[in-house]
């Protein structure tokens, strides 16, 4: 082990290299995840160096007192093996002490997930399709801005296991994105976000009460873009209307994660979350 291996809280400049290496790995960032990302925690992401360069980086965000996400677990390829990631992977699971902690891990890392005392879920399911089609005149789907941000913010507190106020406050504002809501009977039944990535669109998170105003959304979205971008949807594999959605329209699966948590998991209505809204950060 070297002597010159170092770990400490990263600057925000830094995590935009840590997103230039998500997108080396092939995991086509959002052109401006790392605003947003950073925002709800900067003492939540680790990066370690080697005689003072850069070579491995961890995100363990604490949403709350009591829930945590883990991501960005990057090691530099020339540099793997040789223990910087173990070490900052202790040092960032370190932060998150007291709070359950869910992850989205790439298969491959299963097995060492398990041994830090993690549990699988189920797997999310990337998949990817062209945009474009016909655009129809949809008088439910209106702006999301045009919903008041606390009533937003009890809605997602449905879908995801803490307030995460702070970063939706970035997240649906964030430039080169569209985000959308639709609302019944006086109160929000759905809403999505989709941002413009590395390469093409994604779509997340998109939270709905039911598979027809998914597809609503979904249509809304997917007719913003050209028929030549490519549009990304990450489903819960158990949501199984939001499988048959992604079939419907012949997007192909991709890539898949394995969704883990150290704790007790958290009871999520899975079945109307159609989009994660991001593999970094839940």
């Amino acid at each position: 082990m070297s002597d010159n291996f170092s770990i400490r809280i990263m600057t925000r400049q830094e995590l935009d290299l840590v997103i230039d290496w998500a997108a080396a790995e092939g995991w086509n960032p959002g052109l401006h995840d790392a605003h947003s990302f950073y925002a709800v925690d900067p003492k939540g992401f680790y990066i370690g160096l080697l005689n003072n360069q850069p070579v491995a980086s961890i995100a363990v965000v604490k949403y709350s007192r009591e829930f945590g996400f883990l991501g960005l677990y990057i090691v530099k390829p020339e540099c793997r093996g040789r223990g910087y990631g173990f070490q900052t992977w202790t040092a960032g699971l370190a932060h998150l002490s007291d709070c359950v902690i869910g992850l989205d891990g790439v298969i491959s890392q299963q097995v060492n997930y398990k041994r830090s005392g993690f549990t699988l879920l189920y797997r999310n399911i990337r998949f990817q399709g062209p945009g474009g089609g016909n655009a129809t005149v949809d008088k439910g789907i209106v702006p999301l801005w045009s919903i008041p941000f606390n009533e937003l913010c009890e809605f997602d507190r449905r879908y995801f296991p803490a307030d995460r106020s702070t970063f939706l406050k970035n997240w649906v504002n964030q430039s080169h994105s569209w985000a959308l809501a639709i609302r019944e009977n006086n109160a929000l039944a759905a809403y999505g976000v989709m941002r413009t990535c590395r390469k093409g669109y994604k779509i997340g998170p998109l939270f709905a009460q039911s598979s027809e105003q998914a597809e609503r959304l979904f249509n809304a979205f997917k007719t913003r873009v050209s028929q030549n971008d490519d549009l990304f949807l990450d489903v819960p594999e158990p949501n199984q209307t939001g499988l048959a959605l992604a079939e419907k329209y012949q997007l192909k699966k991709c890539f898949e994660t394995a969704r883990m948590y150290r704790g007790t998991a958290p009871a999520l209505p899975v079945s109307k979350i159609f989009g994660v809204t991001t593999f970094e950060l839940g």
